[in-house]
């Protein structure tokens, strides 16, 4: 069963009357007192949940409550509880105290387990291709609940009427054994179904392959037919034929992991150099390719070009726009700084200088972006003092100076964390619930257009390109809505929901649509945001999650620990909208993938501690793009005199007229240069 320690999902307030009061309500409160202590929920179901603060009477007192648990397991809001993933966690209600006032904040636990709901049917998904005597057809069986949901990877168990005709393994594999009729049964969680099966003799008298290449690259897609013929000379395509791979080392390639990864289709991709062979079996025959694999060569020297150091803030995201005057300028926003967002010249990224400074109304200023033409520039809100967050428009015609155009709020008070902005729309995510459309053409009077809410779904960012919006969603995955495309009736005042598609870590945290002209293929590239590293051996620095300002120490500015993160790039084949298939990851071991850009055949991919990596995504994907040589550069941005020193901590990247500008958690923005792989001789 899966276990979790805590993290923060919601803050309950019940009273926040001044910082007096507060402090007097706080004081007053001996003990907090759960509705129950002990909870139990199924996935996608509610339960109510309550906690009071009272005094040494007993009696109620309005005090402010944190009420948290972790976020990828339960929702907490209108006094209910909502399960959200299977397994043991904690529910922690903590007494909000006022800075300064020397009260010790009060806080209980409360386990709640969160369980599957009853499965409600089954079914068996089975390969293509009918079942002879010698071939085998793949197996899986799908479970399903009452609500519509599905139950992952269930661990179904297989049973054949008869296994002299044709058994089964305990991953739902059938070989056939010998003429006659059999029935295939899957059960799970006491529901059960079946599938029939007239077992034929082995028509196939040949295998062969189709024509293949003798050497390809580390990373290269390959793709064999198998052609079965029978006696009379006809193509079988109704025999289902295996795959399986070998590799033979070459010298110092001796010792390594995985070798490569093949598909129920015989699609293969080589991860290392060395010889490969694809075998393809049917009944009694075989057949096999070889090829050498080379490295793929794609690494690149990374120059540093130029630093815009910060040390008194944590820097946020970044956007690099060339401004209206023909420069070109970067904003960043800072986290808990007081609302700042900054101003650089980068016209020469070997000189960055910082122009000017905007002060808004809010604790952190997460996402900053500008219009693709350079006329206005948006910062985001998070935590101002009247609690009716939304965003700040600035007018960019002196791209030097910043002007304040127009404070927008409507629909959007929740809590502005991300957003896209097009040249006549804008789009803003509001309390990671929803996101507005928001009409631009007039920045001293923007108009609000329409919103689309994916329902019972958490929200993190959007970004939009050829009139599909694509919002990240957490465990609901990646949501695919038309606001212009037109293929499927939406626009901008008319939002169509279009496809959503969940990734296995229930973590989705960016997207990125990418068209590559090579392939003619649509690549979606999903981003995970994991901000733990719990139950793996390298968990973190010991303390790192709940004692990270006890070592800090503000008057001098030194010690703290670096955060620890973990998650990965997701790619999906999204060539067809309503047929989207996982192709490929990009995963570095302890690292966690944050914020991407895509251009010209490569990932710009910000990984946290990991640094910003360039990965080369040419052609096919297929596979985990990190153990196929793929790695272009690896730069790790750290200085010594960085918020948190010496910690490299990525948190945006993007290509900017060939350079390659990042924002650094800990150390602000920098400027870096991919140098050619053959250079001039002087």
């Amino acid at each position: 069963m899966k276990r979790s320690t805590l993290f923060p999902v919601v803050l309950v307030a019940l009273c926040f009357p001044g910082a007096v009061a507060a402090q007097s309500q706080a004081a007053r409160v001996v003990r907090l007192v759960p509705s129950t202590d002990r909870l139990a929920v199924a996935v996608g179901q509610q339960t109510p949940f309550t906690v009071r603060a009272v005094d040494a009477s007993g009696a109620d007192v309005d005090a402010t409550l944190r009420v948290t648990g972790p976020r990828d397991a339960v929702r907490i809001n209108d006094g209910a509880v909502t399960g959200l993933s299977q397994g043991e966690y904690q529910i922690v209600a903590t007494l909000v105290v006022p800075a300064d006032s020397g009260l010790q904040p009060i806080s209980l636990s409360v386990p709640i387990v969160v369980s599957w709901p009853a499965v409600e049917a089954l079914s068996i998904d089975a390969a293509p291709g009918a079942l002879f005597v010698g071939t085998t057809l793949a197996h899986r069986v799908m479970a399903s609940h009452a609500d519509g949901s599905v139950r992952p990877d269930p661990a179904a168990s297989w049973a054949s009427s008869d296994i002299r005709v044709a058994a089964v393994d305990a991953f739902g594999n059938v070989t056939g054994g010998r003429p006659g009729q059999v029935s295939i049964t899957a059960s799970f969680e006491g529901r059960s179904e079946a599938i029939e099966y007239s077992v034929q003799p082995f028509p196939g008298t040949a295998l062969r392959l189709s024509r293949g290449p003798s050497e390809a690259r580390t990373g290269d897609v390959i793709r064999l037919a198998a052609i079965v013929t029978d006696a009379a000379g006809t193509q079988r395509a109704d025999v289902p034929v295996s795959w399986s791979h070998s590799y033979t080392a070459t010298d110092g390639m001796l010792g390594v992991p995985a070798t490569g990864q093949i598909g129920a289709d015989g699609a293969y991709v080589a991860d290392i150099p060395g010889i490969h062979t694809i075998t393809a079996s049917a009944g009694g025959l075989a057949a096999r390719h070889t090829f050498l694999a080379t490295a793929r060569d794609v690494v690149q020297e990374v120059e540093i070009v130029g630093h815009g150091l910060e040390d008194w803030y944590r820097t946020t995201d970044l956007w690099v726009f060339e401004g209206v005057d023909g420069r070109d300028y970067a904003i960043t926003g800072s986290k808990i700084s007081g609302g700042f967002a900054f101003f650089y010249d980068v016209t020469n990224p070997a000189a960055i200088t910082k122009v000017d400074s905007v002060q808004v109304d809010a604790r952190t200023v997460n996402d900053v972006k500008a219009s693709p033409d350079g006329r206005y520039a948006v910062l985001s809100r998070e935590g101002s003092t009247n609690r009716r967050d939304g965003l700040v428009i600035l007018d960019m015609a002196d791209p030097r100076h910043p002007v304040v155009a127009a404070n927008f709020e409507d629909g959007i008070t929740g809590g502005v964390h991300n957003m896209f902005a097009q040249d006549d729309y804008l789009y803003a995510l509001s309390n990671g619930d929803k996101y507005v459309i928001v009409d631009m053409t007039d920045i001293y009077n923007p108009r609000y257009v329409s919103e689309y809410n994916h329902p019972d779904s958490r929200l993190h960012d959007v970004w939009v390109n050829e009139g599909l919006a694509y919002s990240s969603e957490w465990g609901t995955g990646v949501v695919v809505v038309d606001v212009g495309d037109g293929r499927w009736g939406g626009s901008v005042e008319k939002p169509v929901f279009v496809t959503s598609y969940a990734t296995p870590s229930g973590q989705t945290h960016a997207a990125f649509p990418y068209y590559q002209e090579e392939t003619g293929k649509t690549y979606l590239f999903l981003g995970d945001e994991i901000m733990n590293r719990r139950g793996l051996a390298w968990a973190g620095y010991p303390g790192s999650m709940g004692s990270y300002q006890d070592r800090y120490d503000p008057a001098t500015g030194t010690g703290g620990i670096p955060l620890v993160t973990r998650g990965y790039i997701q790619i999906v084949d999204f060539t067809d909208p309503e047929n989207p298939e996982m192709v490929a990851r990009y995963e570095v071991p302890e690292f966690g993938t944050h914020n991407m850009w895509v251009e010209d055949d490569k990932l710009y991919q910000a990984y946290y501690e990991g640094g910003l990596r360039v990965v080369d995504v040419s052609g096919e994907l297929m596979g985990n793009l990190y153990t196929q040589g793929r790695e272009v550069a690896v730069f790790k941005s750290a200085s010594p005199v960085g918020y948190t020193p010496n910690a490299t901590m990525v948190w945006g990247a993007q290509p900017h007229k060939g350079h390659v500008f990042l924002s650094d958690t800990n150390s602000g923005l920098w400027s870096v240069k991919l140098l050619p792989k053959t250079r001039p001789i002087s």
